[in-house]
């Protein structure tokens, strides 16, 4: 693992990563009743927020937004993705090289890694050749490790997620990116499982202000670094607002109630 604590996409210690890779893996369905943010642009100044450590995108919008927020922004470069056309078992094409990452000024990488599916051998070598590449450049690599497929029964079980950490881990990411688990003890056990590494929660969907908090805190309590989130952030009516309270949470360990009642 690289110093990742000297990377510009943690601030003291922990991560708040904005993730906007929804337009390819799950099309714009998730833009219906935000009409306005199916332009990027109104995503990337969300993330111009001091909460925000970085911003992911796929390969074509950084290419075409991202000159315009570099000094504001950090990008995470994502590297794989598929579109929810994709009707097989989860796989991901590999559709930005590490090379391009660099020459666009990406901060980090990202990668999905879908543990368990039929497709799991070739995504782990085609992670080994980015990560290998990354490390050549000096930049993170952000694992989105997702247990999926046919070898998989509950993607949110303890254990599924504590193996989807460790597989992070095992295979040198410096971030994992994973489901929550269902409790604060569940993930604990996966923040243990990863060592050293940071593990960050996945948003998911949208759901109310205090569940979605609360459910942030118990992850800060359980020792993560942190969120990697996008539609629980990017569909509110104010998102300033939500990363204000999350400013709070993870940054300064305030409870869900506290944040809430600050940014009234």
């Amino acid at each position: 693992m690289i110093p990742i604590d000297d990377s510009p996409i943690v601030r003291d210690g922990k991560s708040l990563i904005l993730a906007m890779d929804h337009g390819l893996e799950h099309g714009p369905v998730d833009f219906k009743d935000v009409q306005k943010k199916l332009d990027p642009s109104t995503v990337f100044e969300t993330a111009t927020h001091d909460a925000v450590t970085a911003m992911a995108v796929q390969k074509g919008i950084a290419e075409g937004y991202y000159p315009s927020y570099e000094d504001d922004v950090n990008l995470l470069m994502k590297l794989n993705g598929t579109s929810n056309l994709w009707m097989g078992e989860p796989d991901s094409a590999v559709n930005c090289s590490i090379d391009y990452a660099v020459d666009v000024g990406a901060d980090a990488v990202g990668f999905t890694v879908y543990g368990g599916s039929n497709h799991e051998i070739e995504m782990v070598e085609e992670f080994r050749d980015a990560h290998e590449q990354a490390r050549e450049h000096g930049l993170p690599v952000v694992m989105w490790s997702y247990p999926r497929g046919q070898g998989v029964k509950n993607d949110t079980k303890p254990s599924t997620i504590s193996y989807a950490s460790r597989l992070a881990l095992e295979l040198g990411a410096d971030i994992a990116k994973v489901k929550y688990p269902g409790s604060k003890d569940a993930m604990a056990h996966a923040v243990t499982s990863a060592g050293d590494m940071k593990v960050v929660m996945s948003g998911g969907s949208k759901t109310s202000d205090y569940e979605f908090l609360s459910q942030v805190e118990a992850v800060i309590d359980a020792g993560a670094s942190g969120l990697a989130v996008g539609r629980n952030v990017w569909q509110r009516e104010d998102p300033t607002r939500i990363l204000d309270a999350l400013e709070l949470v993870i940054y300064e360990g305030e409870t869900a109630d506290a944040a809430l009642e600050a940014t009234e």
